[in-house]
């Protein structure tokens, strides 16, 4: 018998994040369809970015893994976050 803690999302709480990530992919149809100038990137982004972490949370488990994993992703956000704005920053300055 494997001695690994086993953590069962309820159908509930996967059908909750289901609609919510319906719901964010509406929102991002709806303002793909506004010109909001400047602020239409960092807005998709930022939507994009809560869809994913639902999906990782939830859906990949991520929620139920140890600090080290954890730490592993946050560092990996902040390094996309770095390259995005140099990015951002190259784009801006040409």
């Amino acid at each position: 018998m494997d001695s690994a803690i086993q953590h069962i999302t309820p159908y509930k709480t996967l059908g909750l994040i289901l609609v919510a990530l319906l719901v964010l992919t509406g929102i991002t149809v709806g303002v793909s369809y506004l010109d909001l100038g400047v602020f239409n990137v960092p807005i998709t982004l930022a939507i994009a970015s809560a869809k994913a972490t639902l999906v990782l949370l939830f859906f990949m488990h991520l929620k139920y893994e140890g600090r080290a994993i954890k730490f592993s992703f946050i560092g990996t956000i902040c390094f996309l976050a770095i390259m995005i704005s140099f990015t951002f920053w190259d784009v801006a300055f040409r």
